[in-house]
């Protein structure tokens, strides 16, 4: 199967453009500039695809990016700590993101006779990430066929939407994800802050997952408090 991923450069996509390498036809990562504050993770997706021997497309939707306002990622506007299964997280949400992305993805697969476009949605993201969840994902598939009908015959491919960020450590290790070589952290500084929510979320997949986590982290023990607000919320 002929598979585009979207690559942002973290954990879950570069372990998906892992594993489609092995087990499918891997042709390209496009990565999406949105004008997030962690930019820097769009060099470990550039990383990952000449790892990988393919070619990267960056797609520059900074014009769309500074019109979907409000976002933590994209405003000045603190990124909060804590467990991603917090209110406090919905300020990360960029309104329709993946819908776009996706979007823009398979117009580029439908024109390079690819026949599936591979996202890492996982169901840590259903919680406040309406456009991760199955729901969402069937439906896209079926409107982009829909779209694409006569022209092209084009697939979403969502192997962990139904499964956790350990599901994805494991994966990832079977195929030999360098974890190392991804980045995570919402706050972009020169290491991962281990406080924001998907920083909380990486270091509780590598231990639910039962897999050394390579990452240096400034707060190193912080997920164990998170997670135990979580559970006692």
């Amino acid at each position: 199967m002929k598979t585009i991923v979207i690559c942002s450069g973290g954990l879950d996509s570069v372990s998906l453009a892992h594993m489609v390498a092995e087990e499918h036809q891997l042709t390209r990562l496009v990565s999406f500039d949105y004008g997030q504050r962690h930019k820097k993770e769009l060099d470990y997706a550039a990383a990952a695809a000449r790892r990988l021997g393919v070619p990267h497309d960056i797609i520059d939707m900074r014009g769309i990016g500074a019109a979907l306002s409000g976002s933590a990622l994209t405003d000045d506007i603190d990124v909060p700590d804590g467990h991603y299964e917090e209110e406090t997280m919905k300020v990360t949400v960029v309104p329709n993101r993946n819908a776009i992305m996706l979007t823009i993805a398979y117009g580029i697969a439908a024109a390079n006779g690819d026949e599936a476009v591979a996202t890492a949605v996982h169901g840590g993201d259903h919680f406040i990430y309406p456009d991760c969840r199955p729901a969402f994902t069937e439906a896209f598939d079926t409107m982009q066929r829909a779209a694409l009908d006569g022209y092209a015959d084009v697939r979403l491919y969502t192997p962990f939407v139904h499964g956790s960020k350990g599901d994805i450590v494991t994966a990832g290790a079977a195929h030999n994800t360098p974890f190392a070589e991804t980045w995570s952290c919402y706050k972009g500084g020169d290491k991962h802050c281990g406080r924001c929510g998907t920083c909380v979320e990486r270091r509780e997949a590598f231990h639910l997952a039962g897999v050394e986590d390579p990452t240096e982290y400034a707060d190193p023990d912080f997920w164990q408090q998170a997670i135990a607000g979580k559970d006692g919320a």
